[in-house]
């Protein structure tokens, strides 16, 4: 691990899925960054990380073990389960410590907007990690809007979808609140912050929660209705029981549609142990799945010009955090805006509880 002299020094909590294949890679392929700590009770993990990232990773049990030496970190990144980041964060703010948290932020809109205040009370940067706005398809779909190629949207149909029928357990399906697991909270964090990014805020939300599988705890199977601002329809479905999957996004717009199938390849290849500093191009897809962008016909008749999908770039957003904590850029996802997705979120749980539509 080389480490330059004026890098930012890196706290990561938390090293499972989120810390060990997203957060830790990503942070140590940042220019100007450097993981100086993990901390994990788990010594596998432990073990794990230096294997990695060299006998010089720091490793601790507890957060604890960061706050007292708080004057040799310049930045915390809470990667661990959900209903840790609150506390964590806050910690990690009265610490004097800016803070990067994986999504959710926290379980409720008003946590989010506290942790907001305390943030900027301090003067410290509080950030969220909605990878997903680096995905391949997201940033393409964002620029044909952008370019008019759609002319006016109309209607968005996003899917995170994902066949698996025998439940993983886990906190992340933990039927018990305080955990805030279930997909809404976990899958829909990213479709819902990608719809408001896209199309702004949202002002009537409908939403269907089931648990489908034996023995799951958590909804599994769930289908969010957002009426935005603007009069864009945005209509969302998270589920791990989709036997057939659809397309990954579906705009419909007054000129023409853009359909994408197929998930951006970077969550794939940091699992495989493809990093970014890699030699060769980063989160590009074959030709074979870009999406069509078209009117009158459907992809399966021919119908549209393939788009040229752009690449996925999450290095971005560690770029952009590296930036803003030297004074150079802005923050690249706000508390603000994760509580603005809490609202839909925490709406959607109502709606499906009582079976009714909210009003925001």
């Amino acid at each position: 691990m080389t480490v330059g002299t004026n890098d930012l020094r890196v706290g990561l909590i938390g090293y499972g899925l989120a810390g060990s294949v997203f957060h830790a890679p990503l942070i140590a392929a940042t220019e100007g960054l450097t993981l100086d700590t993990v901390v994990t009770s788990n010594a596998e993990r432990q073990a794990q990380a230096r294997a990695e990232f060299g006998d010089d990773l720091r490793c601790a049990a507890d957060a604890d073990e960061l706050w007292a030496r708080a004057d040799e970190l310049d930045l915390i990144v809470v990667a661990s389960p959900n209903k840790t980041h609150v506390p964590l964060a806050t910690a990690a703010l009265k610490a004097g410590l800016p803070v990067v948290v994986d999504k959710p932020l926290a379980g409720t809109a008003a946590e989010a907007r506290e942790l907001a205040a305390l943030a900027d009370e301090r003067g410290l940067l509080l950030s969220v990690f909605q990878n997903r706005r680096w995905d391949n398809d997201f940033r393409t779909l964002r620029k044909l809007i952008a370019d008019g190629e759609l002319g006016d949207v109309w209607r968005f149909e996003s899917r995170f979808e994902r066949w698996r029928p025998q439940p993983k357990g886990g906190w992340r399906e933990s039927g018990d609140p305080e955990e805030i697991g279930g997909l809404l909270y976990d899958l829909g964090s990213h479709v819902v912050d990608q719809a408001l990014v896209l199309f702004g805020p949202a002002v009537r939300v409908y939403a269907e929660a089931d648990v489908r599988r034996p023995g799951a705890q958590a909804d599994d199977d769930t289908f969010i209705a957002v009426t935005h601002a603007g009069g864009v329809r945005s209509h969302l479905y998270v589920s791990a029981t989709t036997a057939q999957l659809g397309p990954r996004f579906r705009a419909l717009g007054s000129s023409a549609g853009y359909v994408k199938y197929g998930l951006d390849p970077q969550e794939a290849a940091l699992r495989e142990g493809k990093r970014p500093t890699d030699e060769g191009p980063w989160g590009v897809e074959p030709e074979a799945l870009w999406g069509t962008v078209g009117a009158g016909e459907s992809p399966l008749t021919g119908g549209g010009r393939p788009e040229p999908t752009l690449p996925g770039d999450y290095p971005a957003y560690y770029a952009a955090v590296a930036a803003a904590l030297r004074g150079e850029g802005d923050n690249p996802v706000t508390a603000q805006e994760a509580a603005a997705a809490l609202d839909v979120l925490e709406a959607a749980h109502r709606s499906a509880r009582e079976g009714v539509a909210v009003t925001l």
